[in-house]
């Protein structure tokens, strides 16, 4: 069994030189994408209520406030 899923692989994406550096760049930036959008979330869930786009409601002006 895991004869034959070493040899699909190799099949699939070693045997070319092309095709393996391009599953190699794929595979990096989709982790990349994935690790940021995590690290974020988890930056944002624990500094919730702290950051400006939390509390920025409480400073700005209304552009109604300021025609009458």
């Amino acid at each position: 069994m895991a004869g034959a899923i070493a040899s699909a692989i190799y099949q699939g994406l070693i045997r070319r030189n092309a095709v393996y550096l391009t599953a190699i760049f794929s595979s990096a930036f989709a982790f990349e994408i994935a690790y940021d959008s995590g690290s974020n979330r988890i930056w944002d869930a624990m500094n919730r209520g702290r950051q400006w786009k939390d509390i920025k409601h409480q400073y700005m002006v209304k552009d109604e406030e300021d025609d009458e």
